[in-house]
């Protein structure tokens, strides 16, 4: 039988998207002033493989990523989720801009060996947490690279994020060792 340990701490990040630079700088401040600074932002990538998100936010979106600096329970995943949704819905109803979502924040958290996202959505692929939140392991690591799964998102194949995600991996990799 093996020994029940509690897991080491992980690398909280946030994918936040909108087509309204205003709308991530917003996002961003929520972040950091709940979660702490953040250490790594990447820059914002302009989402070409889906126009999935087109109805309810408006065409030619940018997502940027957010890592912060202080590692985490994976544990906090779900009320991570909980908590940007209502943040979404508070920016949504200042009533800044046309579209009926303005801004997207997709928390989630990187492991020496995985990607991890939160997600409201059930699917075959994702574990039930907690409180209607999911989780879905979105990449992993092997042979020293980021590898996706059949369910990614093509985004996520990127080789830009994966860059991205070598960043953050290094820097969790040096907050566990000091």
């Amino acid at each position: 039988m093996g020994e029940i340990q509690e897991p080491r701490n992980i690398l909280p990040i946030v994918a936040a998207f909108s087509r309204y630079p205003a709308a991530l700088a917003w996002g961003k401040a929520q972040a950091e002033a709940a979660w702490g600074e953040i250490a790594l932002v990447s820059e914002p990538f302009l989402l070409t493989e889906t126009t999935y998100y087109d109805q309810e936010m408006g065409p030619e979106q940018y997502k940027q990523f957010w890592a912060f600096s202080q590692l985490r329970s994976s544990a906090d995943l779900p009320d991570w989720k909980r908590t940007s949704n209502a943040w979404e819905q508070d920016y949504a109803a200042q009533g800044l801009w046309p579209e009926q979502r303005p801004l997207n924040l997709d928390p989630g958290y990187i492991s020496e060996a995985k990607l991890v996202l939160g997600t409201t959505k059930d699917r075959d692929h994702r574990i039930y947490l907690r409180d209607g939140i999911y989780a879905e392991v979105t990449l992993h690591f092997r042979r020293k690279a980021w590898t996706s799964w059949p369910w990614t998102y093509p985004d996520y194949q990127r080789p830009e994020y994966h860059e991205f995600f070598d960043r953050c991996r290094t820097y969790l990799r040096q907050q566990l060792t000091s």
